[in-house]
């Protein structure tokens, strides 16, 4: 059965969840991944939402932003933004799933500005981004995979990934964490023990090199670097049982 693009990257999200994490989940495709996980590999892992929501488990239908009614029925707890970030200094998160305008090398995060053909964009910033980024046990980024997207250098960080290398968080005082993965539109990046991200795996139909060409610095490529794992039957059928429209993920 083929699949879609959307739920691919859904999959590989999905399996960055270990069995009883505790995650922040956020919109878009980390909430599908978050449903699939529950459903497959890890029944016992808990999502966090910005907002204060707490779930154990999904909400009984699709939500469009964290605030939708079905998020807060039956959920576990309603707590303010404060009461969830707290989560965070306390080291109870696990994993945390981030977008970004940028990604670099060094897996650090730009969502704050950038520059435009008619000089500086401003982006929407932080939210509640570089608490995740700086705070949780690790963090995953998603993101399209372009050269503009994937730049040597973000052009600001706001979120911190490695830094500028290996040792970097600890020299600035970040107790744990930093970028695990990042799950793009052709690719899944991981990090070395230098801090630099190389290429895990290509997607289907996607050769390596696209993949190199397609990225902002000279991708260093693993030994065993090969095709993302499609969707599982099962990863599939949670997928589309939830998104029956396909809303997140066509």
């Amino acid at each position: 059965m083929r699949y879609t693009l959307g739920e691919l990257m859904v999959a590989a999200a999905a399996r960055e969840i270990r069995e009883g994490e505790v995650v922040f989940v956020g919109m878009r495709l980390p909430l599908i991944a978050f449903i699939v996980a529950k459903q497959t590999h890890a029944p016992n892992c808990v999502g966090l939402f910005e907002n204060g929501v707490i779930r154990t488990k999904p909400a009984a239908e699709l939500i469009y932003t964290m605030a939708d009614p079905p998020n807060l029925l039956h959920a576990t707890q309603c707590l303010d933004m404060m009461g969830v970030m707290g989560l965070l200094q306390a080291g109870r998160v696990d994993l945390g799933f981030l977008g970004a305008a940028e990604v670099d090398r060094f897996g650090n995060l730009n969502s704050t500005q950038v520059q435009g053909e008619h000089g500086i964009v401003r982006l929407p910033g932080s939210g509640g981004a570089c608490d995740i980024a700086s705070l949780a046990h690790r963090f995953v980024a998603m993101i399209d995979h372009e050269r503009h997207r994937l730049p040597e250098r973000v052009g600001y960080i706001t979120s911190p990934g490695n830094g500028n290398g290996a040792g970097y968080r600890k020299r600035v005082g970040l107790p744990r964490g930093g970028p695990s993965a990042v799950i793009t539109t052709k690719a899944v990046l991981r990090f070395g023990e230098d801090g630099e991200a190389y290429l895990h795996s290509h997607h289907e139909r996607i050769s390596v090199e696209e993949v190199v060409a397609s990225t902002g610095w000279k991708l260093r490529v693993a030994n065993d670097a090969g095709e993302t794992a499609p969707p599982s039957p099962d990863e599939r059928r949670a997928i589309r049982e939830y998104d029956k429209d396909g809303f997140w993920t066509s």
